[in-house]
């Protein structure tokens, strides 16, 4: 799998239905940025958002989308599905952003192996195992 799509993100944003044709405004608003695609449902009052996670974040979308005088949805259930995105892109954005460690070297597990009891030990003494 390529990174580009490892990273991609696709996310709904819903507006204040008392405002009208906000979606559609602002996904073609969203369509002028580089990176961005944006599909609008105006009868539902949302956009649906794909972008990559590396370029990227909702909140900075959605500042934008603030700041050009789009209004979001502000119902209590669509706070807390916001806020539990933007903590889970935080945690992603900082995990791309580590170095990759080489898990398939044999001499990771071979340390650890010898380093930790792992029950495989034959306490008979060597001149008996000889015999047996």
């Amino acid at each position: 799998m390529s990174k580009l799509l490892e990273d991609c993100i696709q996310h709904d944003i819903v507006f204040n239905p008392s405002a009208i044709e906000q979606a559609s405004a602002a996904a073609h608003f969203l369509a002028q940025l580089k990176g961005i695609q944006a599909q609008a449902f105006p009868a539902e009052h949302k956009i649906t958002i794909r972008y990559s996670l590396r370029d990227y974040a909702l909140l900075d979308i959605e500042q934008q989308l603030q700041h050009a005088g789009f209004e979001l949805d502000t119902h209590f259930w669509q706070k807390v599905k916001r806020e539990l995105v933007h903590y889970s892109e935080t945690v992603q954005r900082d995990n791309l952003a580590m170095p990759e460690h080489n898990l398939k070297s044999p001499q990771i597990y071979i340390h650890v192996w010898e380093k930790h009891p792992h029950g495989d030990h034959d306490d008979t003494p060597e001149e008996l195992r000889r015999y047996l």
